[in-house]
């Protein structure tokens, strides 16, 4: 167990020219840390996904620090304006729309170049969809290989779980609601013996888990007129040395 105590001084303590990754809630606003508040209260300078929806947790939790946006189209062109405010010795903070940032949220640039021009990076750690999937499923979880979001091609989806559903290995990915259907044929047509989880709208009014072989789960599924919210899949490991087919 990695546990140390500090006293309440040292945990609101920041440092100049520090870069903070800030985990924010995936979806009830009560799953925030009292440091990460803390921290997001004291830097100078916050970069959020999305300002916008940012600012409801800057309003519900009182944050006046002032926020930028740093996404995916714009983060390549924010990386030097960063280094360079970090060079001058101000504290930054990334958050993402929700969850912890870089898990298939932007940031990565950001915390390379940092990394390689030698500035602090520290993490705040908090909320994520694909370990608060993993805790519920009832997979295994000593070993398992998060995949963001497959491709959306069927071909390039297909050849990737082959490749990666052959491991030893609970099997993370998310996906959207009008995909996950396709998604789920396939992986019926795939791995029909394993056992799937559909995890949906995580920690929200609408928490949802679907378990069973991915033929339950569509049968279940195919029976609603639509599927909204936030979807992270799960695939029991791999017993074999072969796929699932005759």
């Amino acid at each position: 167990m990695f546990l140390t105590m500090n006293n309440t001084n040292s945990q609101k303590k920041i440092t100049s020219g520090t870069l903070y990754i800030v985990a924010t809630p995936i979806g009830n606003l009560e799953d925030f840390s009292y440091r990460a508040i803390e921290t997001l209260k004291a830097v100078d300078l916050i970069l959020a996904e999305d300002t916008r929806k940012f600012g409801i947790i800057k309003k519900l939790y009182n944050i006046e620090t002032p926020a930028i946006s740093l996404f995916e189209h714009n983060e390549s062109f924010k990386v030097e304006e960063i280094l360079r405010r970090l060079e001058e010795g101000a504290s930054l903070a990334l958050v993402s729309d929700a969850g912890t940032p870089l898990i298939s949220d932007p940031g990565y640039r950001v915390v390379s170049e940092c990394r390689s021009r030698g500035f602090k990076i520290s993490p705040i750690p908090g909320a994520s969809a694909v370990t608060s999937a993993l805790s519920i499923s009832g997979l295994e979880t000593d070993k398992f290989i998060f995949l963001g979001f497959l491709p959306v091609k069927q071909g390039k989806k297909k050849s990737t779980l082959e490749e990666f559903c052959l491991l030893p290995a609970t099997v993370v990915f998310f996906e959207s609601p009008h995909r996950l259907i396709k998604t789920l044929i396939l992986v019926n047509d795939l791995f029909p013996l394993r056992k799937i989880v559909v995890c949906r709208e995580l920690t929200k009014i609408y928490e949802e888990v679907l378990s069973g072989t991915a033929s339950d789960i569509l049968s279940d599924l195919n029976k609603r007129s639509s599927i909204k919210g936030e979807i992270v899949v799960l695939i029991s490991k791999n017993n074999t040395t072969e796929l699932d087919l005759d």
